[in-house]
């Protein structure tokens, strides 16, 4: 899709890029009326080649529609046309945590409390209405103008039952649960909670607790639980 300054979505129009998604660009948008800027995820219909693709995107809609909290992305609205699908969300200036962990080296550990503390309530709150994400990575998790943590990205989200089980491998290998990597079935949750104590180590730490170039070896350091903790870290931080 060719960019266009002046395109107009609805009441919205499209100004610069901000960001790549798998399926194509996010735009700042500006709505006309208020000019509230929100950010609008452009999904080109070309690239949905099959429909696992399909499926995965009506379900992040679905979620992000479902679920209403303040530490998760709202949508605002949804404008499909012959050849895109325009998700309106709200837009976080800060951009990706990730990001901010970088350019910190690592997250000061009171603010570093203040972020989890954010994306546990999102992820338990998600838990309560029977919803798992399967991706939680800094990637996934943005800032506003006020440093509050947004939950993004829900495509490899599903619904859970107690007692009922998955066994989908899907997200980031750095931050899947054993359960995940090993091809055992799970419940859900617990895939979750995995993500969010890696997430921790990323922010109190500045790396990764798993990392390894050669992905089998990758999977053996997560199957067994291997990781070191830095001297810098305060005892019984992680």
């Amino acid at each position: 899709m060719s960019e266009n300054a002046n395109l107009m979505v609805g009441d919205y129009r499209l100004e610069k890029t901000i960001g790549q998604g798998t399926y194509g660009k996010v735009k700042l948008g500006i709505h006309m009326k208020t000019n509230e800027k929100v950010a609008v995820k452009i999904i080109e219909k070309s690239q949905l080649q099959s429909q696992k693709q399909i499926a995965r995107l009506q379900r992040e809609i679905r979620f992000l529609k479902l679920l209403y909290h303040p530490h998760i992305v709202k949508v605002y609205d949804v404008i499909e046309t012959t050849e895109c699908i325009y998700i309106v969300m709200e837009y976080a200036v800060g951009g990706e945590l990730f990001d901010y962990i970088v350019a910190h080296k690592r997250v000061k550990e009171k603010e570093a409390r203040a972020f989890f503390r954010m994306v546990l309530s999102a992820v338990d709150y998600c838990h309560k209405n029977s919803v798992i994400h399967r991706d939680l990575k800094p990637e996934n998790l943005l800032l506003d103008e006020t440093k509050s943590i947004k939950i993004i990205d829900f495509g490899f989200g599903n619904t859970y039952i107690e007692n009922g089980y998955l066994d989908t491998f899907c997200g980031s290998p750095f931050y899947a649960a054993p359960e995940m990597i090993l091809g055992k079935k799970y419940e859900g949750p617990e895939v979750d909670m995995w993500s969010l104590g890696v997430i921790l180590f990323a922010l109190l730490c500045g790396h990764l607790p798993f990392d390894d170039a050669n992905m089998k070896e990758l999977y053996k350091k997560i199957a067994s639980g291997t990781y070191t903790v830095p001297d810098y870290l305060m005892p019984g931080r992680i």
